[in-house]
């Protein structure tokens, strides 16, 4: 049997937080972590080493951008893969993940079947 897979989420909305975790764990072999700030998913995304980050974009104090960038200035998370997750569909916020190196931009809702696949699609799960 495979080893589940870390998923750290960063979002600043609890109860959100909260069912993407439960419907995450419940269709996949995903053992989810959520923290609802920039700086705390930073810290945590140092210790807990995910497989994957899934970051929103408009959240206080440290946006997803702000996130993203420290993650890919750091030795320790520069490789761990990125879904931006937002409720802005918009080109310039796609553009602006994009330079700065997410893997995919995908709009709130999300169903989580389809969450589910994108990250197995990027960490190469079959």
């Amino acid at each position: 049997m495979q080893d589940k897979v870390i998923v750290l989420l960063i979002d600043d909305q609890k109860d959100y937080c909260f069912l993407i975790s439960r419907h995450l764990s419940s269709i996949s072999n995903f053992e989810v972590t959520c923290a609802s700030t920039g700086k705390d998913g930073l810290k945590l995304a140092k210790h807990i080493n995910p497989d994957i980050i899934i970051l929103d974009v408009k959240m206080p104090g440290l946006d997803g951008f702000q996130v993203l960038e420290a993650l890919k200035k750091d030795d320790k998370t520069v490789s761990i893969p990125v879904i931006m997750l937002s409720g802005l569909d918009d080109d310039q916020a796609r553009l602006k993940a994009s330079k700065l190196y997410d893997e995919v931009y995908l709009t709130k809702p999300v169903d989580s079947h389809q969450l589910s696949a994108k990250i197995k699609e990027i960490l190469n799960i079959v």
